[in-house]
């Protein structure tokens, strides 16, 4: 049985990522400050590092899920200091260090790593610097480090989607226009991309998935 490891697992796209992986047969570890078999503070790199790397004393892992992530919508000089080391720490840091943690286990079952980033790693939206800022550094840390890792036979896979349905948008002053469907995603078309590259005869280097039109609603301004 192939094993994956997923961050976000407690929720939204990264919950959906953990169901479909396992109806497909993996056995699925997710890591997660609220829940799931690893908890941990992806902000906390100590403890990151010393948990994983307990993990994989006992575990090779055959897939890398980095899906776990924050958003921050504002005018830049508006932002905290901590909020900008949190956006970075969640959505760019912690996902370039499990990498780093993962990839000896990786190259030993030929695995695959995928990262989950975001519309904005390719396009360039108001208030939304900071945010694009890390997914698009994640975006672009995945299509360099397939260049790095193709002769070892580690796939490498950045999928970026569009606005989606989840608990991402709880603490945001805006959502997606919910009572029209054709405007956002669900967390289970991201899931279903997944089982899709997973299973591609070909390596998926990047994949954008988009809602067929584009409307959001400011909740308060």
């Amino acid at each position: 049985m192939k094993v994956a490891l997923v961050t976000g697992s407690s929720s939204g796209i990264g919950k959906e990522i953990c169901s479909a992986l396992k109806e497909n047969g993996y056995e699925v570890y997710g890591v997660s400050r609220n829940e799931g078999e690893i908890i941990c503070d992806l902000k906390d790199t100590k403890s990151l590092q010393t948990k994983i790397k307990e993990f994989l004393k006992t575990t090779d892992i055959d897939l890398l899920v980095n899906c776990a992530g924050v958003g921050v919508f504002a005018p830049h000089e508006e932002l905290k200091l901590e909020q900008i080391e949190t956006l970075i720490d969640v959505n760019l840091k912690a996902p370039i260090i499990l990498t780093n943690l993962c990839l000896r286990s990786l190259k030993k079952t030929q695995g695959h790593i995928i990262n989950v980033a975001s519309i904005e790693a390719t396009r360039h939206s108001k208030f939304s610097a900071l945010y694009t800022a890390t997914k698009s550094g994640l975006r672009d840390f995945s299509l360099a480090l397939f260049e790095e890792l193709r002769q070892a036979d580690v796939r490498i896979t950045n999928i970026s989607p569009d606005i989606t349905k989840s608990n991402f948008f709880d603490k945001l002053q805006f959502e997606p226009a919910y009572t029209k469907k054709d405007t956002y995603l669900l967390p289970e078309n991201i899931a279903k991309t997944v089982i899709h590259v997973v299973q591609s005869e070909f390596v998926v280097t990047d994949i954008t998935v988009r809602a067929q039109k584009f409307e959001i609603v400011k909740k308060w301004w």
